[in-house]
Order: C-alpha cells, then structure tokens, then sequence
C-alpha cells in the first residue's frame, strides 16, 4: 500500500511544553509564562519565561515554580516575540507533546493537526491504561509506560516535553507507519480546540 504522508526524519520533530499562570478572577483563565521547545535529541532549542499581557492573579506557584519575580525580569522578552519565535521553530515540523491543544492555545498558534504527536491522545496509550475515553495525564503516562518518575515537585516544561518525546519514541514506528497509511491512531482533542489545529 502507498504511504499517504510521509515519515517524518528525526530532525523534523520536535516537542514542545508550556506553564501558564492564571488571569482574570480567580486566576482560572491560563495565560503563557514559560514555553520550552526540545529537539530529537532531547537539546534545548528554547525555554524561556515570557512577560505576562495581562495582570496575573494566580502564578500557580505551588505547581509551576513560577514567581513574581520570573516574569517581571527587565530583560524578559514579550509575547509576541516568544509567539513568533515558537512559530518559526515549529513551522513544517511534527511536534510532540501532551495535551498539545493547551499549549498551542494559550502560544495562539495553530498547527496542522497531521504534524503533531499528543501523547495525551495516542489511543494505543489510553488503552494500555484501560482508559480509553479519557485524557490521561503525562505523570502517569511516564510512571506506568516508562517506569519513570515525572513532574515530581514542581512542574517544568523542558522535562515534560522530554518526557512527551520519551514517550513518542517508545512506539515511533507504530505510530508513524499507521498515519502513513492514512490511519489516525490517535483521538481528538475537544472540539472547543479546533482553532488550534489546521
């Protein structure tokens, strides 16, 4: 059978994570403060905190690591730059991650739906864990697949995107030969998310 859409080669992938605070009351609106993008390999092509656009109400310190003083740094680059930079780092390549939909919401840029790799949505993950229907998440996904310890402490994105990648590797050639073939092995994210993907 003739492969629809070709395997990506190692330097076309990336992985990609995001921490986020909170805005608005509450603080339960997510908006980015730090945003890591990883190669192959696993090397740092970008982690860097980004200057908040709105007034935080909620730094999820207790979660993110994250503090006033991160993100209030003179030499912190805006938004629009950090959203500009991620967008040509990850233009015409695969990225991988967990629950992707979050992040490419609050980076504001949608991405081919065929170019990314959610760990959060590899069906062959859900059930391997008997939870077919539900989003499980990337600590338990690396505890029970891996036998690795993640996000212990606070939550950091370059880990997270390693992990997401870790994990992608595990079952690349399966993964990869069922979408050359034209066979999505993967759920959808909510369809509240659609605007993300392309």
């Amino acid at each position: 059978m003739e492969a629809k859409y070709p395997i990506p080669s190692n330097d076309q992938i990336l992985a990609l994570s995001c921490s986020n605070v909170g805005v608005g009351p509450g603080g339960t609106t997510a908006m980015l403060a730090r945003v890591s993008v990883v190669d192959f390999r696993g090397n740092v092509l970008l982690d860097t905190f980004v200057s908040p656009t709105m007034q935080v109400s909620d730094y999820r310190t207790a979660t993110t690591g994250i503090e006033t003083s991160h993100l209030l740094a003179p030499d912190i680059p805006s938004f629009d730059r950090v959203q500009q930079h991620v967008a040509d780092l990850i233009k015409g390549k695969v990225i991988i991650g967990h629950s992707l939909w979050h992040d490419l919401s609050v980076l504001g840029i949608p991405h081919p739906a065929v170019a990314t790799r959610d760990v959060a949505l590899y069906q062959p993950f859900r059930n391997a864990l008997r939870s077919p229907n539900q989003v499980i998440g990337l600590q338990t996904l690396m505890w029970h697949l891996m036998c690795r310890r993640c996000q212990d402490g606070h939550i950091h994105p370059v880990e997270n995107a390693r992990a997401a990648l870790d994990l992608y590797r595990t079952v690349a050639a399966e993964w990869e030969g069922a979408i050359s073939l034209g066979n999505w092995p993967s759920c959808l994210p909510q369809s509240t998310f659609s605007r993300c993907y392309l």
